[in-house]
């Protein structure tokens, strides 16, 4: 049953079975699609509860919010060369099937849209419509040496309002357009309170995974997964003040695919929050249309 604050929570083993986490809003079996949500690489569930309650009540969708391993509630791994998207979506495809999710629309922000890519490989019929939040087939390096700067090494405050402080002093240039209440709601999202002071919430390990970083050698790109997603309902939407998420690649992948919609939010960098200004309403229809051009197949 849903707590005070709309949700409750779910536990399942992963493949391995290390045990994960996610967060659930909603009734299930609505009739509606649900909608899965996939953080960034070093974010939770948490960054979008407003979002999640938002879908749940106002347009009665059930929302599954998941923690990867080593992030929010979910364990630790003893083995760092398992914080990869690989294993991070078959974990994903296990918390589906203990729900008994046969096909959703899905939101993936930053690394959640590339464990998108890899589940358009390992299940594509689960992937009914599709979110990318500041994420493409293309990773500028810049934005992941930008990333990889303010992780390591990541701050760790004494106050909350140390925490809303550093977080503005360390993002505050890409993102003008956020409110006070936008700050905060990043530093509860971001951060856990310990005796230690506040602490980022996930396996301070995962930031080792960037260390072989070479910012001079462009990265991989995933244009023949991205081009796998042709069939599925696409909505991409990009910070216009964003270093991952180039302009460039937004026009191709606009290009590329026949049915795809694209919104670039001013005054915010990477990642947008997605529960800010016409955001949430935009997802909705998006969501709505893609269900009802496909028939709630």
């Amino acid at each position: 049953m849903p707590n005070d604050e709309g949700f409750s929570d779910f536990f399942y083993a992963a493949p391995d079975g290390l045990s994960l986490h996610a967060r659930i809003y909603g009734e299930a079996n609505s009739g509606r699609w649900p909608v899965v949500c996939l953080p960034g690489l070093t974010r939770n569930c948490r960054d979008f509860h407003e979002l999640a309650l938002y879908l749940s009540a106002q347009v009665k969708r059930n929302v599954v919010a998941f923690d990867y391993r080593g992030r929010g509630q979910s364990a630790y791994d003893a083995d760092i060369g398992h914080y990869n998207i690989g294993i991070e979506a078959g974990d994903i495809l296990a918390g589906l099937a203990a729900l008994n999710i046969e096909k959703a629309a899905f939101i993936g922000t930053s690394r959640g849209g590339l464990i998108i890519h890899v589940l358009g490989a390992m299940r594509p019929r689960v992937l009914k419509a599709i979110v990318f939040n500041d994420i493409g087939p293309v990773i500028e390096s810049e934005g992941l040496a930008h990333i990889r700067s303010y992780l390591d090494p990541a701050p760790r405050p004494k106050t909350y309002a140390e925490v809303v402080r550093d977080l503005r002093s360390t993002h505050g240039a890409d993102f003008p357009a956020l409110t006070d209440a936008d700050w905060e709601r990043m530093a509860s999202a971001l951060y856990r309170e310990t005796e230690e002071g506040f602490l980022p919430d996930f396996d301070p390990k995962l930031v080792e995974t960037l260390a072989g970083l070479d910012p001079s050698r462009p990265l991989p790109d995933l244009w023949p997964q991205f081009d796998a997603l042709a069939a599925i309902p696409m909505l991409v939407i990009r910070g216009a003040n964003s270093k991952l998420l180039s302009p460039r690649t937004l026009e191709q992948m606009r290009i590329r695919h026949a049915d795809v919609e694209t919104i670039t939010v001013e005054g915010q960098g990477h990642t947008p929050f997605l529960e800010s200004g016409i955001l949430p309403g935009r997802i909705a229809g998006f969501f709505d249309r893609a269900e009802r051009r496909g028939g709630r197949k």
